[in-house]
């Protein structure tokens, strides 16, 4: 099959396109031909991408990128929840190859169906992000009406997703982000956007409930100043040489966990208009190193996907709120 690999431990600029072999699911495992993956460059620091559960190092060729939309081709003896041709969405292994490729195994309960009003290309980036703020803000922070939350990052993968469920959950949502970034993060529905270079956020805001730190290193450190005596502090961001953190801030630090339950609800919340979908750009597969210098870059709304199947010779619906608001 088709795929974008390392053949050494290296960045996103040694990744080649070439052929490798085609994986087969076990008995409780399902094959996805993929049409459409997310880039994570975060993805080439984790111990998983390169090192197995041991600690041994993992065999290259390595494929990256975890999370992905596509079609069921097969499913192993033990799976009943999938059937082939279903379409699906979700997220595999982190210790096993990844899905720049034309297919990837997966546990079924890491998917779920494709929103419909998405394309392959639209569901891609959804994953991680989204389950990320879920778990963050619901699950972790138990964020509740009318407290106030503060999402540093509010354009980014996570941030768009979490400024959008602090509005569904009824909160008053304060959000970081550039000035070219500002109405943007006010369309998604925070109520209150600071621009990060203008003013220090700790200067103009107090008494926050809960604080979703995807930027780390000074800003996570400074977000302490900002919480009621009850407060909550979570941070995606881990510990870099650069900047070393406090105790808290590395106690504060929380690792998405995959869940397929959790999917299915998201992309009913995402079909139900709830929630809607950004991307900065899609490169086709064998640009991947072009598509990860770009997100390298920062200052995206949204995330990259890269195409594995053209999608322009795929008939699917297009979301045309996703569209309308990408261009205000």
């Amino acid at each position: 099959m088709k795929a974008v690999y390392l053949q050494k431990k290296a960045g996103a600029g040694s990744l080649v396109a070439g052929e490798i072999p085609r994986p087969s699911p076990k008995p409780d495992e399902v094959l996805v031909k993929v049409y459409a993956t997310a880039v994570m460059p975060t993805e080439l620091s984790w111990e998983p991408t390169f090192q197995k559960p041991t600690g041994e190092a993992r065999p290259f060729p390595i494929v990256l990128s975890h999370e992905f939309s596509g079609v069921i081709e097969s499913i192993g003896v033990k799976v009943e929840k999938f059937k082939p041709g279903d379409e699906v969405y979700g997220v595999n292994d982190w210790f096993s190859n990844g899905a720049q490729a034309e297919y990837c195994v997966v546990a079924p309960n890491a998917l779920a169906p494709k929103p419909k009003s998405l394309r392959h290309t639209e569901a891609a980036v959804v994953p991680i992000s989204a389950l990320t703020a879920w778990q963050a803000l619901i699950e972790k922070g138990k964020l509740e009406r009318k407290q106030r939350v503060l999402i540093h990052g509010g354009s980014g993968g996570v941030g768009t997703f979490a400024v959008q469920i602090g509005r569904w959950r009824g909160a008053y949502v304060i959000a970081t982000a550039s000035a070219q970034n500002m109405e943007f993060v006010r369309a998604l529905g925070a109520d209150q956007v600071i621009d990060y270079r203008a003013a220090k956020f700790e200067d103009l805001i107090c008494d926050v409930s809960l604080v979703l730190d995807g930027v780390g290193g000074e800003t996570l450190e400074r977000s302490w100043n900002v919480l009621e005596p009850d407060g909550k502090l979570i941070t995606i961001v881990g510990e870099t040489t650069k900047q070393p953190l406090s105790q808290r801030s590395r106690d504060a630090f929380m690792l998405v966990r995959i869940d397929g339950a959790q999917l299915a609800q998201i992309g009913a919340m995402i079909d139900g208009g709830e929630l809607r979908v950004f991307l900065e750009a899609v490169y086709p597969l064998e640009d991947a190193r072009e598509a990860y210098a770009r997100a390298e870059q920062g200052k995206m709304r949204g995330k990259i996907a890269l195409s594995v199947l053209d999608e322009t010779i795929i008939s699917e619906p297009k979301n045309p709120e996703i569209e309308e608001i990408g261009e205000r």
